[in-house]
């Protein structure tokens, strides 16, 4: 099972070439264009899912957004995707791994019909696919020893605490957390997710600053912390939401619109989205604000 070794893929974190947020190669797309004979395209795309009774999504193996445990794909994504495609008709969800950077790439190929990868929605990926509307958001948080010695709550705090923070190396928390105040001499850099939770049991660090949904995940193999309520940081009085979605291919606009209606349902209900999805780590602070639109996040 992944160990988040590519956070800094998903968008989550900055979203620059230097340090591996996704920006899709034009050259790599313009070799995909011609669309496989078999993919399902158009105002009838829905249609012909129905008739064949399966959709092809495609994953990263990355928890827990998506990815494969023996033989069942699991995470947030398929986990989301395979209620709303049975409420549209269609039973089956038949998975295919990709590599992060060939998702688009192969979408755009016909090699799949979805991207459930809980990938980030962002302007670069706009201008080459469609996103469905939000289906999570990404707030922030903080790991800390099991007790929070420290008692601490969010950015504010650590900085009145003075306590050291931990963040991953080029991640987007280091500057949530400079942004906050915290002195740079506060600022602890770590290379992966496990050193952070490594760096608190071990007292390098006071905290460690991810998302909620990551650490609430890495929780689950270091007993001895705990994740503090998750909030949302703001950069220049900016809420960062860190919203993601599934993935269409243009020119299927009819298929995301119905499988939007079918995610406003689960994102509207609470409990419901909370029993879909809580295994993964994901609660009531993950839904998205019912104004937040991919229209507008495609912007920028």
């Amino acid at each position: 099972m992944a160990d988040f070794p590519h956070l800094s893929r998903r968008g989550f974190l900055n979203r620059s070439a230097a340090v591996g947020g996704l920006l899709v190669v034009p050259g790599l797309l313009t070799a995909c264009s011609k669309t496989d004979a078999g993919a399902a395209t158009g105002a009838g795309a829905l249609d012909k899912l129905r008739e064949q009774g399966f959709v092809r999504v495609a994953y990263a193996n990355e928890a827990p957004y998506g990815y494969m445990e023996g033989t069942e794909l699991k995470g947030e994504a398929p986990t989301l995707h395979r209620e709303i495609f049975k409420a549209l008709g269609v039973d089956e969800l038949k998975p295919t791994l990709s590599e992060w950077d060939g998702l688009i790439p192969g979408l755009q190929a016909g090699k799949y019909d979805v991207v459930s990868a809980g990938m980030a929605i962002t302007p670069e990926r706009c201008g080459n696919a469609i996103f469905s509307e939000p289906e999570f958001i990404s707030p922030t948080a903080l790991m800390v020893r099991k007790g929070n010695p420290k008692n601490i709550t969010d950015l504010a705090s650590a900085k009145e605490a003075g306590i050291t923070v931990g963040v991953m190396s080029g991640a987007v928390e280091g500057s949530y957390a400079k942004g906050a105040g915290i002195p740079e001499g506060k600022i602890k850099t770590l290379q992966k997710p496990q050193d952070g939770a490594d760096a608190v049991k071990g007292g390098r660090v006071d905290a460690f600053l991810l998302t909620g949904i990551s650490l609430r995940w890495l929780a689950k193999t270091n007993p001895d912390t705990e994740v503090t309520e998750p909030f949302v940081p703001q950069i220049d009085g900016k809420a960062q939401f860190s919203p993601g979605g599934a993935v269409f291919r243009k020119g299927n606009e009819d298929l995301r619109d119905s499988f939007n209606r079918e995610l406003k349902k689960i994102v509207s209900d609470s409990s419901r989205y909370v029993q879909l999805l809580e295994p993964y780590g994901f609660g009531k602070s993950e839904i998205p604000p019912e104004d937040l639109k991919t229209a507008d996040l495609c912007k920028g």
